[in-house]
């Protein structure tokens, strides 16, 4: 699936909201590496449903495991002083020394001999725990994850020379201590940095399992059809504390959702968690809704925020006709994309932004191979696009209670009334101020 980086700033992804990045959120990682690898899954959707649902089976094998992955003692300390050993310029490790060799050596390098030591143990400790993880994993090579990973550590971790090691290296001998610090820094070096990568990407799947389990996500059913499809229920913005769970059903005979609602209702928060629902399907995670059906998407595609640009000299109008543009040129291949647009045509006045709004709707409600969801203040426009059968009307309602505001976050059917701006003027003080002038 195509995402451009202006759609994953849009939906909050890696940029920091009031609450966090999303990515943050979902960050269990043990280490740093594995920080980067689940950073590197995140940024890069997957293509197919083959390959969505393999990481699926994987995160979901995790799941089951998860009390064993959960008792893992790998942790960032550990890779910190493996990195650590392999960067420092310690003086030359004697192979196989004597007992007198080895003496001299510690006498004559004691702060190499102690970081060498030191190292040893965790060396020791992150080949056993890796081999602990092949044991437990082995059977279920069914899943091409992980049947990868086995395949590559295998040959890796099946040295003749582990045989010797000991489980645990804090009552090593001198003689061992130099023994291992010579194998690890001279004859297997490079296994190791490749044993690394490979657990930083079992770290990072980890993570996925850990934020499904801790936010109680769920796994999409993919459905295999040329026409496009989205079905969910009760989807909601995982950095929302109390969130409203809301519903999306749109396909090719209704592709798309004319959203309405006063300012603060919530139709950003609902757009941009459509988004998201939709994006962590595309990279095998699960998502916070609690039933969910789609179709492979060719692209997501964002108009949320736009800005101006001073130092070309840019209007906001003109920056919002430019994504516009860049959008239709974009979905008028006849690939399948989800379409997001948030308020559109706020840089010109009512006149222009109704005729354009009007004009680009009746463009877009074409393109039956796309889903678009569009929400604008502009109600008025509603009556001259309701001709179209493939547009659904659903917006969020406003209570006004002693000039108080309720909003309940709650979608629903049809097209907002709702006209609070001079309220909400007046509530915070302004047209008294103004009044006393």
């Amino acid at each position: 699936m195509h995402v451009d980086q202006i759609t994953l700033k849009d939906i909050g992804l890696f940029q920091q909201e009031e609450g966090g990045s999303i990515a943050e959120h979902i960050n269990f990682t043990r280490t740093s590496g594995g920080k980067i690898q689940l950073e590197k899954y995140l940024a890069h959707p997957l293509s197919s449903i083959s390959r969505i649902q393999e990481r699926q089976d994987a995160i979901l094998l995790f799941q089951q495991d998860y009390a064993f992955l959960e008792a893992m003692q790998i942790t960032n300390g550990t890779v910190f002083v493996i990195d650590k050993y392999f960067e420092t310029g310690v003086n030359y490790i004697p192979h196989h020394p004597g007992l007198l060799q080895a003496y001299w050596y510690q006498f004559w390098n004691q702060q190499d001999y102690a970081l060498l030591s030191y190292s040893v143990s965790h060396f020791t400790l992150f080949i056993q725990e890796l081999k602990k993880w092949m044991l437990q994993f082995e059977t279920k090579q069914s899943n091409p994850v992980i049947q990868q990973w086995i395949q590559k550590m295998q040959p890796l971790l099946s040295n003749v020379a582990f045989d010797s090691l000991p489980v645990d290296a804090k009552n090593n001998s001198m003689l061992e201590n130099i023994h291992w610090g010579h194998f690890f820094l001279y004859q297997y070096k490079t296994q190791t940095r490749l044993l690394l990568q490979y657990y930083y990407e079992i770290d990072a799947i980890y993570s996925m399992a850990t934020a499904m389990q801790n936010f109680h996500w769920v796994f999409p059913t993919w459905i295999a059809s040329d026409q496009p499809q989205i079905q969910m229920e009760a989807a909601r913005h995982p950095l929302l504390e109390h969130p409203i769970g809301n519903h999306l059903n749109l396909d090719s005979q209704q592709n798309l959702l004319f959203l309405t609602g006063a300012n603060m209702a919530g139709k950003s928060t609902y757009i941009k968690t459509i988004g998201l629902v939709v994006y962590f399907a595309h990279i095998g995670m699960g998502a916070p809704v609690s039933q969910m059906k789609l179709t492979l998407m060719d692209g997501l595609i964002s108009n949320l925020t736009i800005a101006d640009n001073i130092t070309k000299g840019e209007s906001y109008f003109f920056n919002e006709v430019q994504r516009i543009k860049n959008t239709v040129e974009k979905i008028k291949d006849g690939k399948k994309y989800c379409v997001l647009i948030d308020e559109l045509f706020k840089g010109t006045n009512i006149q222009d932004a109704m005729k354009c709004s009007i004009k680009v709707i009746e463009g877009l409600q074409k393109l039956r191979h796309s889903l678009i969801i569009l929400s604008t203040h502009l109600y008025e426009i509603s009556d001259a696009i309701s001709i179209h059968p493939n547009i659904q009307f659903s917006y969020f309602e406003t209570q006004i209670t002693q000039k108080e505001l309720v909003f309940h976050y709650q979608l629903k059917p049809g097209v907002s009334q709702d006209r609070i701006g001079y309220l909400i003027l007046e509530r915070e003080g302004v047209v008294d101020l103004l009044d006393h002038l």
